[in-house]
């Protein structure tokens, strides 16, 4: 059922109707908002002329003026996304829908920021001359960058990095953590669910909180930094954020890098997946040592899922396993009882999921929309 307008409707609300809610006729929208069939014209027209709806026959005419349908524009202009994670980054150009008109391989993020954003700059030019959309179109630029993002001064490692992208493109540009933003994909694949604790498993440990339908980023934008709670383990294993064994020093990538023969994260899933023993057992204690943390943090938010995401957390790999063992174990019986411990279902494109979604909540929001009619 469409969301009810309580104050004075304005185009923006008008979009929100049609995109979110299908409501598809002026009639239809002039009941729900309660303005006159002249002031619902009147923002429909400006809506079409900004692009963002269209109005489609719906039928042959039995006599007068043929019915038609209002639809949200998905090709009234286009959006670019990087998610860039500690070892490799993926970048995308979308349309208004999220969905994917090109994407490309792009920098990990191990670089600095500033020697980042220039390649960022030029692999973006050329997804946009292979997708055939119009640099003018862009409405917005989404991020997912690695460890926390300060929002207040939107910027990642200490580098204002939004304004520049801002400044480029002349549109608005969103930051937000890369587990956030994988977070946000995973909850797109998961409708109906409204608390969601997304676990990713990678060269680092991160997660990603769902609450009432909405990620938690925190005060600061630091909410999620499960890598760094500390769990039992033999000897001390120092973690880049100055403390010792952190569940990441001690079953992130990195750490388990250090303790196979493979040379990086998906040759040793390969080796799990082949039933090698001795990374079967590395994997299967790494998903033991994750599920003590994993289980307190089910106790504190009781989330209706937790999902794995990274190389490591496939369907078939003993790392999962690992991880319910200690949740089932560990957990109070009313977190648990209907509790669901599943791996990603949108894999390495979880990122670029969700920094569509980031920018595209705000962009076509009502207030953004309306904002932009009036600038």
């Amino acid at each position: 059922m469409p969301r009810p307008v309580t104050r004075p409707a304005t185009g923006g609300d008008m979009l929100r109707l049609i995109r979110e809610d299908g409501v598809a006729t002026r009639a239809e929208l002039g009941r729900i908002t309660g303005l006159s069939r002249p002031a619902v014209a009147s923002r429909v027209a400006a809506l079409i002329r900004r692009g963002l709806v269209v109005e489609r026959a719906d039928g042959p005419s039995t006599g007068g003026r043929p019915p038609a349908r209002l639809e949200f524009n998905a090709a009234g202009g286009a959006v670019l996304l990087a998610n860039l994670g500690q070892s490799r980054g993926q970048l995308a150009v979308c349309d208004l829908a999220g969905a994917t008109l090109a994407r490309a391989d792009g920098p990990p993020a191990e670089v600095s920021p500033g020697k980042t954003l220039p390649r960022l700059f030029e692999q973006w030019d050329s997804l946009l001359a292979e997708s055939g959309a119009d640099p003018s179109s862009i409405r917005g630029v989404g991020l997912g960058v690695p460890d926390a993002v300060e929002h207040v001064a939107g910027s990642w490692d200490a580098v204002e990095i939004g304004a520049p992208i801002a400044e480029r493109f002349g549109v608005p540009a969103y930051l937000d953590n890369e587990v956030n933003a994988a977070a946000l994909g995973e909850h797109q694949a998961h409708p109906g669910v409204g608390d969601m604790l997304f676990v990713k498993v990678s060269t680092g440990i991160g997660a990603g909180i769902i609450a009432g339908g909405r990620i938690q980023r925190g005060a600061l934008g630091a909410a999620g930094e499960i890598g760094h709670i500390p769990v039992p383990a033999p000897g001390e294993a120092p973690c880049r954020c100055g403390n010792v064994n952190c569940v990441e020093a001690v079953a992130g990538g990195t750490a388990l890098l250090a303790r196979s023969p493979a040379e990086d994260l998906p040759a040793l899933a390969a080796l799990a997946r082949a039933g090698d023993p001795a990374t079967v057992a590395l994997l299967r204690d790494a998903g033991r040592r994750i599920g003590e943390v994993v289980a307190t943090a089910v106790n504190l938010l009781n989330p209706a899922v937790v999902v794995l995401g990274g190389d490591l957390a496939g369907a078939d790999e003993p790392l999962i396993a690992g991880v319910r063992e200690i949740v089932y174990q560990r957990a109070t019986v009313l977190a648990t009882r209907d509790l669901r411990i599943e791996p990603s279902r949108l894999g390495e494109s979880a990122g670029l999921t969700g920094c569509a979604a980031m920018v595209l909540d705000r962009i076509l929001s009502p207030d953004a929309v309306d904002a932009a009619a009036g600038a």
